[in-house]
Protein backbone atom coordinates (compact mmCIF):
# COMPACT_ATOMS: atom_id res chain seq x y z
CA UNK A 1 0.00 0.00 0.00
CA UNK A 2 1.03 3.47 -0.73
CA UNK A 3 0.01 7.20 0.14
CA UNK A 4 -2.44 8.71 -2.02
CA UNK A 5 -2.40 11.86 -0.40
CA UNK A 6 -1.07 15.69 -0.92
CA UNK A 7 1.63 15.41 -0.03
CA UNK A 8 2.87 13.46 -2.89
CA UNK A 9 0.79 15.09 -5.38
CA UNK A 10 3.16 18.27 -4.42
CA UNK A 11 6.05 16.51 -4.47
CA UNK A 12 5.38 14.89 -7.95
CA UNK A 13 5.01 18.95 -9.39
CA UNK A 14 1.31 20.09 -8.51
CA UNK A 15 0.43 23.34 -6.84
CA UNK A 16 -2.02 22.25 -3.67
CA UNK A 17 -3.37 25.09 -1.86
CA UNK A 18 -3.25 24.74 0.99
CA UNK A 19 -0.39 22.78 0.92
CA UNK A 20 0.81 19.54 2.50
CA UNK A 21 2.30 20.33 5.81
CA UNK A 22 5.12 18.28 8.47
CA UNK A 23 7.77 19.22 10.52
CA UNK A 24 11.24 18.03 10.57
CA UNK A 25 11.71 16.42 13.42
CA UNK A 26 8.38 16.31 13.97
CA UNK A 27 8.84 12.95 16.00
CA UNK A 28 11.00 14.02 19.32
CA UNK A 29 11.53 16.08 22.59
CA UNK A 30 9.00 18.86 22.41
CA UNK A 31 6.20 16.13 22.74
CA UNK A 32 5.29 14.97 26.39
CA UNK A 33 4.45 12.07 25.09
CA UNK A 34 8.32 11.39 23.52
CA UNK A 35 9.61 12.23 27.03
CA UNK A 36 7.82 9.53 29.04
CA UNK A 37 8.78 6.57 25.97
CA UNK A 38 12.18 7.78 26.10
CA UNK A 39 12.07 7.07 29.89
CA UNK A 40 11.37 3.74 28.78
CA UNK A 41 13.88 3.16 26.40
CA UNK A 42 17.71 2.30 26.87
CA UNK A 43 19.05 5.12 25.35
CA UNK A 44 17.87 7.15 22.12
CA UNK A 45 19.94 3.75 19.89
CA UNK A 46 17.79 1.92 21.87
CA UNK A 47 14.85 3.64 20.56
CA UNK A 48 15.73 3.63 17.25
CA UNK A 49 16.61 -0.07 16.51
CA UNK A 50 13.19 -0.80 18.48
CA UNK A 51 10.41 -1.39 15.88
CA UNK A 52 7.64 -0.80 18.65
CA UNK A 53 9.44 2.34 20.12
CA UNK A 54 10.20 3.40 16.49
CA UNK A 55 6.62 3.15 14.70
CA UNK A 56 5.30 4.79 18.30
CA UNK A 57 7.14 8.05 17.93
CA UNK A 58 6.61 8.47 14.26
CA UNK A 59 2.70 8.11 14.88
CA UNK A 60 2.82 10.28 17.49
CA UNK A 61 2.88 13.28 16.23
CA UNK A 62 0.46 11.91 13.12
CA UNK A 63 -1.91 11.60 15.83
CA UNK A 64 -1.74 14.99 17.32
CA UNK A 65 -1.41 16.46 14.74
CA UNK A 66 -2.38 14.69 11.26
CA UNK A 67 0.46 15.86 9.46
CA UNK A 68 0.74 15.06 5.73
CA UNK A 69 3.61 13.25 6.35
CA UNK A 70 5.27 10.99 8.57
CA UNK A 71 8.97 10.78 8.61
CA UNK A 72 10.36 7.59 10.07
CA UNK A 73 11.74 7.57 13.43
CA UNK A 74 15.77 6.92 13.21
CA UNK A 75 18.88 8.79 13.02
CA UNK A 76 21.61 10.10 10.34
CA UNK A 77 24.55 7.98 12.30
CA UNK A 78 22.92 4.82 12.19
CA UNK A 79 24.93 4.37 8.73
CA UNK A 80 28.77 4.41 10.10
CA UNK A 81 27.51 2.36 12.87
CA UNK A 82 26.47 0.01 10.58
CA UNK A 83 29.65 -0.28 9.17
CA UNK A 84 31.18 -1.27 12.12
CA UNK A 85 32.20 2.68 13.30
CA UNK A 86 31.60 2.98 17.52
CA UNK A 87 28.41 5.24 18.46
CA UNK A 88 26.64 6.58 21.71
CA UNK A 89 24.29 9.24 22.42
CA UNK A 90 25.33 11.79 25.81
CA UNK A 91 22.96 13.82 26.90
CA UNK A 92 23.71 17.64 26.73
CA UNK A 93 26.67 16.85 23.66
CA UNK A 94 24.48 14.64 21.29
CA UNK A 95 26.27 11.99 19.19
CA UNK A 96 29.81 10.84 20.12
CA UNK A 97 31.75 8.93 17.91
CA UNK A 98 35.85 7.61 17.56
CA UNK A 99 37.59 9.83 15.12
CA UNK A 100 38.22 8.36 12.12
CA UNK A 101 41.94 9.05 10.70
CA UNK A 102 42.50 7.96 6.77
CA UNK A 103 43.60 4.10 7.39
CA UNK A 104 40.04 3.24 9.54
CA UNK A 105 38.52 4.48 5.44
CA UNK A 106 39.99 1.00 4.12
CA UNK A 107 38.55 -0.64 7.40
CA UNK A 108 35.08 0.00 7.44
CA UNK A 109 33.19 -2.73 7.30
CA UNK A 110 29.75 -3.21 5.21
CA UNK A 111 28.93 -6.73 5.26
CA UNK A 112 26.75 -6.50 8.03
CA UNK A 113 25.10 -3.22 6.72
CA UNK A 114 21.34 -4.51 6.01
CA UNK A 115 21.56 -7.13 9.13
CA UNK A 116 22.55 -4.23 11.27
CA UNK A 117 19.28 -2.28 9.70
CA UNK A 118 17.06 -4.93 9.44
CA UNK A 119 14.67 -3.22 12.68
CA UNK A 120 14.39 0.00 10.38
CA UNK A 121 13.23 -1.69 7.88
CA UNK A 122 10.71 -3.61 9.83
CA UNK A 123 9.53 0.22 11.40
CA UNK A 124 9.25 1.44 7.96
CA UNK A 125 6.94 -1.81 6.68
CA UNK A 126 5.01 -1.73 10.18
CA UNK A 127 4.50 2.00 9.78
CA UNK A 128 3.30 1.61 6.14
CA UNK A 129 0.59 -0.15 7.07
CA UNK A 130 -0.61 1.48 10.20
CA UNK A 131 -0.30 5.15 8.83
CA UNK A 132 -3.66 6.59 6.82
CA UNK A 133 -3.47 5.58 3.22
CA UNK A 134 -3.58 9.93 2.68
CA UNK A 135 -0.44 10.28 5.28
CA UNK A 136 3.01 10.02 2.84
CA UNK A 137 5.73 7.90 4.88
CA UNK A 138 9.24 10.00 4.17
CA UNK A 139 12.39 7.81 4.55
CA UNK A 140 15.41 9.48 4.94
CA UNK A 141 19.58 9.55 5.30
CA UNK A 142 21.94 12.05 5.91
CA UNK A 143 24.18 12.75 2.87
CA UNK A 144 27.88 11.35 2.59
CA UNK A 145 29.36 15.08 3.65
CA UNK A 146 27.26 15.46 6.66
CA UNK A 147 27.72 12.14 7.58
CA UNK A 148 31.21 12.14 7.40
CA UNK A 149 31.72 15.33 9.76
CA UNK A 150 30.68 13.55 12.21
CA UNK A 151 33.03 10.20 11.45
CA UNK A 152 36.21 12.64 11.43
CA UNK A 153 35.20 14.45 14.07
CA UNK A 154 33.84 12.21 16.45
CA UNK A 155 31.45 14.81 17.45
CA UNK A 156 29.13 18.02 16.21
CA UNK A 157 31.67 21.44 15.19
CA UNK A 158 30.54 24.35 14.65
CA UNK A 159 32.47 24.76 11.48
CA UNK A 160 33.40 21.21 10.49
CA UNK A 161 37.06 22.35 10.17
CA UNK A 162 38.35 18.79 11.56
CA UNK A 163 36.52 17.75 8.33
CA UNK A 164 37.25 20.33 5.51
CA UNK A 165 41.11 20.26 7.06
CA UNK A 166 41.47 15.99 6.38
CA UNK A 167 39.29 16.71 2.81
CA UNK A 168 41.78 18.79 1.74
CA UNK A 169 45.13 17.08 3.28
CA UNK A 170 43.67 13.69 2.78
CA UNK A 171 42.41 14.04 -0.43
CA UNK A 172 42.41 10.23 -1.78
CA UNK A 173 41.32 8.80 1.86
CA UNK A 174 38.42 11.73 1.89
CA UNK A 175 36.93 10.36 -1.83
CA UNK A 176 37.23 6.99 -0.45
CA UNK A 177 35.03 7.71 2.31
CA UNK A 178 32.65 9.62 0.27
CA UNK A 179 32.04 6.54 -2.14
CA UNK A 180 31.89 4.21 0.24
CA UNK A 181 28.79 6.52 2.13
CA UNK A 182 27.02 6.95 -0.86
CA UNK A 183 26.83 3.69 -1.93
CA UNK A 184 25.68 2.43 1.40
CA UNK A 185 23.46 5.43 1.98
CA UNK A 186 21.70 5.08 -1.74
CA UNK A 187 21.13 0.99 -0.99
CA UNK A 188 19.84 1.82 2.44
CA UNK A 189 17.37 4.53 0.85
CA UNK A 190 15.99 1.66 -1.44
CA UNK A 191 15.56 -1.10 1.30
CA UNK A 192 13.56 1.49 2.76
CA UNK A 193 11.46 2.26 -0.17
CA UNK A 194 10.92 -1.73 -0.84
CA UNK A 195 9.66 -1.87 2.99
CA UNK A 196 7.26 0.97 1.86
CA UNK A 197 8.70 4.49 2.15
CA UNK A 198 6.54 7.22 -0.45
CA UNK A 199 9.68 9.23 -0.66
CA UNK A 200 12.99 9.90 0.80
CA UNK A 201 14.98 12.81 1.93
CA UNK A 202 18.68 13.33 2.07
CA UNK A 203 19.34 15.39 4.70
CA UNK A 204 22.91 17.53 4.32
CA UNK A 205 22.97 19.84 7.05
CA UNK A 206 26.58 21.25 7.18
CA UNK A 207 26.87 21.88 3.17
CA UNK A 208 26.85 25.39 3.87
CA UNK A 209 30.42 25.61 5.03
CA UNK A 210 32.35 24.44 2.18
CA UNK A 211 33.72 26.96 -0.92
CA UNK A 212 32.33 26.56 -4.12
CA UNK A 213 34.77 24.31 -5.36
CA UNK A 214 34.38 21.70 -2.74
CA UNK A 215 30.49 22.14 -2.29
CA UNK A 216 30.51 20.10 -6.12
CA UNK A 217 32.89 17.91 -5.08
CA UNK A 218 31.84 16.89 -1.25
CA UNK A 219 27.91 17.62 -1.21
CA UNK A 220 26.71 17.79 -5.35
CA UNK A 221 28.90 14.84 -6.71
CA UNK A 222 27.99 12.62 -4.02
CA UNK A 223 24.61 12.99 -3.99
CA UNK A 224 23.87 13.00 -7.64
CA UNK A 225 25.70 9.10 -7.53
CA UNK A 226 23.20 8.49 -5.08
CA UNK A 227 20.02 9.67 -6.81
CA UNK A 228 21.11 7.84 -9.82
CA UNK A 229 21.08 4.41 -7.99
CA UNK A 230 17.77 4.98 -6.05
CA UNK A 231 16.34 5.93 -9.93
CA UNK A 232 17.82 2.75 -11.34
CA UNK A 233 15.42 0.76 -9.03
CA UNK A 234 12.60 3.23 -8.12
CA UNK A 235 12.37 5.53 -10.88
CA UNK A 236 9.18 7.62 -9.73
CA UNK A 237 9.79 7.83 -6.05
CA UNK A 238 10.44 11.43 -4.93
CA UNK A 239 13.69 12.45 -3.58
CA UNK A 240 14.21 15.49 -1.44
CA UNK A 241 17.49 17.31 -0.99
CA UNK A 242 18.19 19.45 1.76
CA UNK A 243 21.50 21.42 1.54
CA UNK A 244 21.16 23.29 3.99
CA UNK A 245 22.72 27.10 4.04
CA UNK A 246 23.98 26.37 0.41
CA UNK A 247 23.15 30.11 -0.52
CA UNK A 248 23.35 31.26 -3.63
CA UNK A 249 24.76 27.34 -4.38
CA UNK A 250 20.73 25.94 -4.36
CA UNK A 251 21.24 27.62 -8.20
CA UNK A 252 21.61 24.10 -10.29
CA UNK A 253 21.68 21.68 -7.10
CA UNK A 254 18.46 20.12 -8.26
CA UNK A 255 19.50 20.03 -12.02
CA UNK A 256 22.60 18.75 -10.89
CA UNK A 257 22.18 15.79 -8.28
CA UNK A 258 18.75 14.79 -9.38
CA UNK A 259 16.34 15.16 -6.72
CA UNK A 260 12.68 15.86 -7.04
CA UNK A 261 12.38 18.27 -4.48
CA UNK A 262 14.36 21.07 -3.02
CA UNK A 263 14.46 21.70 0.95
CA UNK A 264 14.78 25.67 1.97
CA UNK A 265 16.60 26.89 4.78
CA UNK A 266 15.07 30.06 6.29
CA UNK A 267 17.74 32.31 5.14
CA UNK A 268 16.91 31.55 1.66
CA UNK A 269 15.08 34.75 0.38
CA UNK A 270 11.60 34.64 -1.93
CA UNK A 271 13.43 36.15 -4.72
CA UNK A 272 15.51 33.24 -4.41
CA UNK A 273 12.68 30.07 -3.80
CA UNK A 274 10.43 31.13 -6.40
CA UNK A 275 12.81 30.66 -9.11
CA UNK A 276 14.16 27.77 -7.71
CA UNK A 277 10.20 27.21 -7.45
CA UNK A 278 10.00 27.49 -11.06
CA UNK A 279 12.01 24.28 -11.76
CA UNK A 280 10.10 21.82 -9.59
CA UNK A 281 8.54 21.59 -5.75
CA UNK A 282 10.12 23.70 -2.95
CA UNK A 283 9.86 22.23 0.94
CA UNK A 284 10.09 24.66 3.59
CA UNK A 285 11.37 27.48 5.41
CA UNK A 286 9.33 28.53 8.24
CA UNK A 287 12.38 30.02 10.79
CA UNK A 288 12.49 27.51 13.51
CA UNK A 289 12.38 30.89 15.96
CA UNK A 290 9.11 32.20 14.92
CA UNK A 291 7.80 28.69 15.91
CA UNK A 292 9.07 29.02 19.40
CA UNK A 293 8.03 32.92 19.42
CA UNK A 294 4.22 32.42 18.31
CA UNK A 295 1.80 34.95 17.67
CA UNK A 296 2.61 37.74 15.32
CA UNK A 297 6.21 36.45 14.27
CA UNK A 298 4.78 33.22 13.74
CA UNK A 299 1.94 34.36 11.60
CA UNK A 300 4.01 36.47 9.70
CA UNK A 301 5.67 33.81 8.59
CA UNK A 302 3.42 31.70 7.62
CA UNK A 303 1.56 34.06 5.66
CA UNK A 304 4.97 35.56 3.93
CA UNK A 305 5.57 31.66 2.83
CA UNK A 306 2.16 30.78 1.46
CA UNK A 307 1.80 34.30 -0.77
CA UNK A 308 5.18 33.95 -1.94
CA UNK A 309 5.24 30.13 -2.60
CA UNK A 310 1.94 29.20 -2.22
CA UNK A 311 0.94 29.41 -5.91
CA UNK A 312 3.52 26.64 -6.64
CA UNK A 313 4.57 23.47 -5.85
CA UNK A 314 5.20 24.00 -2.31
CA UNK A 315 5.86 21.42 1.13
CA UNK A 316 5.41 23.80 3.78
CA UNK A 317 7.77 22.78 6.73
CA UNK A 318 10.89 24.58 8.55
CA UNK A 319 13.69 25.95 7.72
CA UNK A 320 15.54 22.58 10.24
CA UNK A 321 14.11 20.82 12.65
CA UNK A 322 11.63 21.79 15.03
CA UNK A 323 13.68 22.92 18.94
CA UNK A 324 12.79 21.14 21.78
CA UNK A 325 11.82 24.44 23.54
CA UNK A 326 8.57 24.93 21.02
CA UNK A 327 5.64 25.05 22.68
CA UNK A 328 2.55 22.60 21.40
CA UNK A 329 0.03 25.52 21.34
CA UNK A 330 2.23 27.33 18.78
CA UNK A 331 2.46 23.97 16.50
CA UNK A 332 -1.13 23.80 16.46
CA UNK A 333 -1.54 27.40 15.75
CA UNK A 334 0.36 27.20 12.84
CA UNK A 335 -1.21 24.01 11.22
CA UNK A 336 -4.06 26.37 11.82
CA UNK A 337 -3.68 29.20 9.89
CA UNK A 338 -1.63 27.35 6.92
CA UNK A 339 -4.83 24.62 6.67
CA UNK A 340 -7.64 27.70 7.31
CA UNK A 341 -5.74 30.06 4.68
CA UNK A 342 -7.98 30.95 1.82
CA UNK A 343 -6.85 32.36 -1.68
Amino acid sequence: MTASGIMLRALNGEAVFPPPVWMMRQAGRYLPEYRELRKRANGFLDLCYTPDLAVEVTLQPIRRFEFDAAILFSDILVIPHALGRDLAFEEGRGPVMTPMTGTDVARLDGSGLHQHLAPVYETVRRLRSELPVETALLGFCGAPWTVATYMIAGRGTPDQAPTRLFAYREPAAFAALLKVLADVSADYLIRQIDAGADAVQIFDSWSGVLDEVSFQRFCVEPVAEMVRKVRQVHPDVPVIGFPKGAGSLYMGYREKTGVTALGLDWSVPFSQAKQLQANGPVQGNLDTMRLVAGGRALDEGVDMILSQLGNGPLVFNLGHGIVPETPIDHVQAMLDRVRGTKR
